[in-house]
């Protein structure tokens, strides 16, 4: 099998009766199976009655995003994942652009096609929009979307190239590289763990794509909202451990340095937007990222990548400066 498009569920039943009949009609040549996470729901009967063609794997308890997937895929054989978010809706050869260009360039070890907003459908979505990079003191955007601003879809993005993360909402990757790298960090549980797998491929000199004549639909915030604290604490300590672990030795404590302070900055801007809650999640994703810090350090690996931003400060400029659309950042 060259793709195997591979779903994680947890109580997902009403995304599953939404968003699989779409994937099942556009993906005539792919496996599709359903790793559930132990769902209390109706998805497992569901998945049986409704929709036999698709495989279904049980794990024995959620085990979150990462291991979650890490599990699951451990019994899927196939050339590419596409590792699919339950909410999203693709389109009409969808598969094509990606699978080819998987053919063609052996040095592409994961993609992403364009993501753009399912209940907006001419703005680009949260998760991943355009493609996905870092700027110079690590903070990840996005092509189309920078912070809290979308822009709308104009074709300026229907382009192919290389970026420096993709997307987990929509996530292709050959299953060797995959399993190179050991899969996701299963520490980070949910949230910037495709991001820390992206970078790690980068360090062993492996290419990262966006592919623009792919477009998906995702519905985002089906687990936990863009506004929930839970994730602001993820976001935050997942990217410290990233950091940890990717960044070269040099850079490595000048820049968390840096970055722990500019959290702190952070903080008072998401106590005036989100709330006391979203203030408290940040300094707590810190009490937690020291107590990981030696586990973390451990997983070290090869840093081939030393100029990974491309741009400037993005806070900066989208809080202080006003530049909210990607083409004006510096």
């Amino acid at each position: 099998m060259k793709t195997a498009i591979v779903i994680l569920n947890w109580n997902g039943v009403k995304l599953l009766r939404q968003f699989l009949p779409s994937v099942l009609s556009y993906s005539e040549d792919a496996a599709i199976y359903v790793i559930d996470n132990a769902s209390t729901d109706e998805s497992v009967s569901v998945l049986e009655t409704e929709f036999p063609a698709v495989h279904i794997i049980q794990n024995k308890k959620n085990y979150g995003f990462a291991q979650g997937y890490n599990e699951g895929l451990k019994t899927i054989d196939a050339d590419y994942y596409c590792l699919l978010n339950s909410d999203v809706e693709v389109t009409k050869d969808w598969l094509k652009p990606i699978e080819n260009l998987l053919d063609t360039h052996p040095e592409i070890a994961a993609i992403q096609p364009k993501i753009l907003d399912y209940n907006n459908r001419n703005k680009f979505e949260y998760a991943g929009a355009g493609g996905g990079f870092m700027d110079n003191y690590g903070y990840p955007f996005c092509r189309g979307r920078v912070f809290w601003t979308l822009e709308e879809d104009l074709g300026q993005y229907n382009d192919t190239i290389e970026c420096f993360w993709a997307s987990g909402a929509c996530l292709f990757i050959r299953k060797v590289d995959f399993i190179a790298q050991q899969g996701f960090d299963e520490d980070f549980f949910a949230h910037m763990e495709e991001i820390d797998l992206c970078w790690r491929l980068k360090n062993n000199g492996r290419k990262i794509y966006y592919c623009g004549s792919s477009t998906v639909y995702h519905v985002g915030g089906g687990t936990l909202q863009k506004n929930n604290p839970k994730k602001t604490y993820l976001n935050f300590r997942n990217s410290l451990y990233m950091y940890l672990k990717n960044l070269p030795k040099k850079q490595l404590f000048p820049l968390i340095f840096k970055r722990l302070c500019l959290d702190g900055m952070s903080a008072i801007v998401f106590l005036f937007y989100e709330g006391i809650g979203h203030l408290w999640a940040i300094f707590m994703s810190h009490m937690h990222f020291y107590r990981g810090f030696s586990t973390m350090y451990k997983k070290r690996g090869p840093h081939q990548i030393t100029n990974f931003g491309t741009k400037k400060l993005v806070p900066y400029q989208y809080f202080i400066k006003k530049k909210h659309v990607y083409k004006d950042l510096e």
